[in-house]
């Protein structure tokens, strides 16, 4: 399931990093002081590779025609 804006504000650091996924490996990291990193993993030649595309709330979650054009967009459009 989608990750919505309300589950991202509501979301709590812990000890560890916290991972919460919104498919197609985009995923936002809460880390234990607190900061929200979009993450993307990915996969070449086998190996395991992360992308960071930016911090939240600086980086949205999706393409609204309502948000700011401006604001640079972790979810891919159409997703």
């Amino acid at each position: 399931m989608p990750l919505t804006d309300t589950a991202i504000r509501n979301a709590k650091p812990g000890e560890k990093p916290i991972r919460l996924f919104d498919g197609g490996g985009l995923y936002l990291e809460v880390s234990p002081a607190g900061g929200k990193l979009w993450r993307l993993k990915y996969r070449v030649d086998g190996k395991g590779k992360r992308l960071a595309l930016g911090a939240y709330p600086d980086t949205g979650l999706n393409l609204d025609s309502s948000v700011d054009r401006s604001i640079s967009l972790a979810r891919p459009h159409g997703c």
